[in-house]
């Protein structure tokens, strides 16, 4: 009924005030009105043209206040069509869907189905994310970073907090991992003894961790945030690819990704066909596609800024090399600049930090016009308690994240970190939250991006006090 909306319940009752109804009620009454409107939906699908607008969809909100995207229907066929192309995807391939289907990333993926026919399984519950995909056995699953570096954390701790032979034997299957990822992006294969000591690490340690992802996958593909290169070799070592990926909700998401044959990790691959690339002066990045959005809703001078012709302003900072592989330096408004005039690219820092260290959740380098460089950390509760439990600590999250020798134990993996930079981009000082970032707070989107700004608005007081020093 025109005008009449209803809020449905796959599990659970409908509301006697009708505004709650099951889905088995929304498909019977699919099925009356089909019966009585019989080739209306037809009619109307036929009648919707290329550039009709297909979804509006806001934006994140991690660099300012959130925008109406408009995407017309061509941007998803050009999309689907583009991904069909690649040769990436097949109509025999199950997918694992847990990204919201109101999200970019996670409607690319709808769409590539219906252009391409393979199987998907959906639910959206990150916390039952690991122990589905051994139920579902997928051949591919697009996830965030966030997801894997959860799974490294638990991997890596698991394995390790412990110590004795078992740790000795993960740590010596990774670093046999780590050499053989190495030969295989040069395009070569371990050969002799290190071909032998793989077959060894996955009878004893790989096995394992593939047989957690279902034992089926072919690849993984990541998207949404940056990739942390040492992760990707973390997972690749195990015999687990993942294929980082990049796009916009501007840009329908899809826009460039690594192909199974043809990767390089720190990169976010080569362009998808039909999408065009160049890089501005300052490195700004931008592209040009059929997938590029018409605007910004009711935004015209924000629509303009954004917009150069069809080539569309990213906001994010880049390079290609001389294979056309595009590597994300950072967020444009992301950059901080310090008061001695040094640029520093935070996020470079915290997936450092984020892929380094298994007890670290998140991370949030600040130090815009200030003196030097802080962070704000927070901690995996998980993995946290395992290392306290072994180390004779009691305590609740919060009052392990306050005590001195969790605090030691985060700068043993900072400092060899803050070793490898220029002193002007060294994490100086940090503080560590007594809780993890997260979604119902604000502080992330729904597809666990942080929002930094509502961080730093949020923490303040915390970040304040981490240059007290400046003010004495």
């Amino acid at each position: 009924m025109p005008g009449v909306r209803h809020v449905i319940v796959i599990d659970g009752d409908a509301r006697e005030d009708g505004w709650v109804i099951t889905l088995a009620d929304l498909e019977a009454r699919g099925r009356d009105h089909d019966g009585s409107h019989r080739g209306e939906f037809e009619r109307i699908a036929r009648s919707i043209k290329p550039d009709a607008l297909a979804t509006l969809i806001y934006t994140s909100g991690t660099t300012g206040k959130p925008k109406g995207v408009e995407l017309i229907h061509d941007c998803w066929v050009y999309s689907a069509e583009a991904i069909d192309e690649l040769g990436l995807l097949r109509e025999d391939d199950v997918q694992f869907l847990w990204l919201p289907l109101a999200h970019s990333f996670g409607k690319v993926l709808e769409v590539a189905q219906l252009r391409i026919g393979f199987s998907t399984a959906i639910d959206g519950v990150i916390e039952r994310l690991v122990e589905n995909l051994g139920v579902v056995q997928p051949t591919f699953v697009a996830a965030v970073p966030r997801i894997f570096e959860k799974v490294h954390n638990k991997v890596v701790t698991g394995a390790t907090e412990h110590g004795g032979v078992k740790a000795r034997i993960f740590e010596w299957a990774m670093r046999v991992g780590r050499k053989c990822s190495k030969l295989e992006q040069q395009g070569k294969r371990p050969g002799g003894i290190l071909a032998l000591e793989r077959a060894v690490a996955q009878t004893l340690v790989y096995s394992k961790l593939q047989a957690r992802f279902g034992g089926k996958l072919r690849f993984f593909v990541s998207g949404s945030a940056p990739l942390a290169r040492d992760l990707a070799e973390f997972f690749h070592g195990a015999g687990v690819l993942i294929l980082e990926g990049y796009g916009l909700t501007e840009s329908t998401a899809a826009s460039f990704v690594n192909r199974p044959d043809h990767y390089k990790f720190g990169t976010v691959g080569p362009p998808l066909p039909g999408t065009e690339v160049k890089i501005e002066a300052d490195g700004e990045i931008l592209m040009k596609s059929r997938g590029i959005m018409r605007g910004y809703h009711n935004l015209p001078e924000a629509t303009e800024e954004a917009l150069d012709g069809r080539w569309l302003r990213t906001g994010d900072i880049g390079e290609i090399d001389a294979d056309g592989f595009l590597k994300i330096t950072d967020r444009k408004k992301d950059l901080i600049k310090t008061s001695g005039g040094k640029y520093v690219a935070p996020q470079m820092i915290e997936g450092l930090l984020k892929a380094n260290c298994p007890y670290v959740s998140q991370v949030v380098v600040h130090g815009d016009n200030r003196n030097y460089v802080t962070a704000i950390i927070t901690l995996d509760e998980e993995s946290l308690k395992g290392w306290a439990a072994g180390h004779g600590l009691n305590g609740g999250h919060a009052q392990l994240s306050e005590r001195p020798e969790v605090r030691e134990l985060v700068k043993s993996y900072l400092d060899p970190i803050n070793a490898t930079l220029p002193s002007y981009a060294t994490v100086k000082k940090f503080a560590i939250l007594p809780t993890d970032l997260t979604v119902e707070g604000g502080e992330l989107t729904t597809s666990l991006k942080v929002k930094r700004k509502v961080v730093e608005t949020k923490y303040k007081p915390v970040l304040d006090g981490l240059y007290a020093s400046e003010r004495s």
